[in-house]
């Protein structure tokens, strides 16, 4: 079960935290991973570590938010059977702490990003008659979270977006859902507690941790299970959804 054999997958953001777990995931399983990172030389020991496993890797320098690279990027592959728009960023702050800059620069990469990545996806996955689509959202598009205005903004806007695409190319084969985290503990969490809380970093990963019900921050390999799933055969019948992944956060934080 939940065999990607012979499956060419794109994975934007691969070189890292959620990305890498799914590049690494799909690759085990059988895909042929083309990783698609503004980091080149940070995500080349991803497709080294799939390639050193038997594996079938390789990296693509891009940055998502500029469409002219996304389009050469995903034409020079030629094929997708597998999209999964993992690229994003991140940012803390409310609407009055919020500058432009801060609020474009978000969405450049997080929906802009997506929306090129799938501008450029989808005509080559109704050529093939077939394809399916992975977008990654957050909880922050269900729920309010304290100082994450243009993030949630961005999330938001990636849930719309998978409902779209869902419903627009339901009879060409091509199915569409997101995954909306909760806390996964990547390095990028890490960084962000040494940056914003130095001294008290074991205290504050702690309180982190324990915002989800569950007692914990996720692991970035879980995300990419359920990110296998969806892209299985497994999940046919299974298109136009938001799946919370979150520890009990939306439901049991009473």
């Amino acid at each position: 079960m939940f065999q990607l054999t012979g499956k060419t997958a794109i994975v934007t953001g691969g070189g890292s935290g959620i990305g890498k777990a799914i590049s690494l995931l799909f690759a085990k399983q059988g895909a042929h991973v083309h990783i698609v990172d503004l980091n080149k030389e940070g995500a080349q020991p991803v497709a080294d570590e799939i390639i050193a496993a038997g594996g079938h890797a390789k990296v693509h320098g891009c940055d998502v938010s500029n469409q002219e690279q996304v389009l050469n990027v995903f034409n020079e592959i030629g094929r997708v059977d597998i999209l999964v728009n993992n690229a994003g960023i991140a940012h803390v702050g409310n609407v009055e702490t919020t500058t432009t800059a801060d609020f474009d620069r978000i969405y450049s990469v997080n929906v802009k990003g997506a929306y090129n990545a799938l501008f450029a996806s989808i005509p080559l996955m109704k050529k093939q008659g077939a394809g399916v689509i992975v977008n990654m959202a957050s909880i922050g598009s269900s729920v309010g979270i304290t100082d994450r205005f243009a993030y949630s903004m961005s999330k938001g806007a990636i849930v719309g977006i998978t409902l779209s695409v869902a419903r627009d190319y339901l009879h060409s084969n091509i199915r569409c859902n997101c995954i909306s985290p909760a806390r996964v503990h990547t390095p990028f969490v890490d960084g962000f507690i040494s940056k914003n809380y130095p001294g008290k970093e074991d205290e504050m990963f702690e309180k982190l941790s324990k915002s989800q019900p569950i007692g914990r921050m996720a692991q970035p390999a879980e995300v990419a299970s359920l990110a296998l799933y969806l892209c299985s055969d497994e999940a046919s019948f299974v298109t136009g959804n938001d799946y919370p992944l979150d520890g009990g956060f939306i439901k049991l934080n009473n």
